[in-house]
């Protein structure tokens, strides 16, 4: 008897091995489906805004084009350049209509898609979206002084934003839905498994943020279901005193641009 029970619970053991090892397997080779849904465009696309739009390609390298499209004001007098990096889905043509929150006040935004996105082609890794953002930063501070430039993340972009304010001088960042990391993301759904181990994504933003000296500005939903508020939260312990952590009630990962409280506060960082 006890010698058929060992027998069923070493069966059992060997099937709860299996269907872990099977799924960290599936996770780790389907994590670039999970983190990226891009939406690519025929070269000779034909972008349509109802905002006054300059689009420009950028040489990266041999053989890699950034695609950038740069949002005016209508306003002739400029008050400085957003640098917006946006999330995992679509391309520029999903996000576009951000744009209208940083115009009102006199900003340019440039926004870019990530190799495979929208009409930028290349190869897409976490060391050339870095040197990307980089590029593109090296052209904005051609034309203004890095105290008018304001580096923009939403979703997978905060990332990639909290990099390059740590490496570049700006007048201020602010995160839309951040993450602690990539790996910590990956946490959040799958805590058995060693994530950061497992994750060819690291964007560690929490590390990223600790090197910034201007002012830092998280916006937050409760409800987010992509990044869990929980998760987020983990950021608050490496701001500055100074910095803001703002909490939209209710708010998702999609959302928070319906709120007017988000608004509201966005709109005080952007007069000042």
């Amino acid at each position: 008897m006890n010698k058929s029970n060992n027998n069923k619970a070493a069966k059992w053991i060997r099937r709860v091995i299996f269907l872990y090892l099977l799924i960290g397997i599936l996770l780790y080779f389907l994590q670039n489906f999970f983190l990226f849904h891009p939406v690519p465009l025929a070269r000779n696309y034909v972008y349509q805004f109802d905002v006054p739009f300059k689009e420009m390609d950028i040489p990266f390298g041999k053989t890699d084009t950034i695609n950038l499209v740069k949002f005016f004001p209508t306003d002739s007098v400029r008050k400085g350049v957003v640098i917006y990096f946006h999330g995992n889905k679509g391309n520029v043509n999903r996000y576009a209509k951000f744009a209208a929150n940083f115009t009102k006040h006199g900003y340019e935004v440039w926004m870019e898609d990530y190799p495979g996105f929208g009409k930028s082609i290349g190869e897409r890794n976490e060391k050339n979206l870095y040197l990307q953002a980089e590029k593109i930063y090296g052209l904005a501070v051609a034309k203004v002084n890095p105290g008018d430039i304001v580096i923009y993340g939403k979703s997978f972009g905060t990332g990639i934003a909290a990099h390059l304010a740590s490496e570049k001088k700006c007048r201020r960042l602010i995160l839309e839905t951040p993450y602690s990391s990539i790996p910590d993301l990956f946490g959040c759904y799958a805590p058995v498994y060693p994530t950061f181990l497992m994750a060819n994504y690291k964007i560690p933003t929490n590390v990223y943020l600790q090197k910034i000296t201007t002012p830092i500005t998280i916006f937050h939903g409760t409800d987010d279901g992509v990044v869990p508020y929980r998760c987020a939260a983990k950021l608050k312990a490496v701001l500055k005193p100074t910095d803001q952590f703002i909490t939209i009630e209710g708010g998702t990962h999609h959302n928070l641009n319906d709120y007017p409280l988000f608004h509201q506060k966005l709109d005080s960082l952007l007069v000042q």
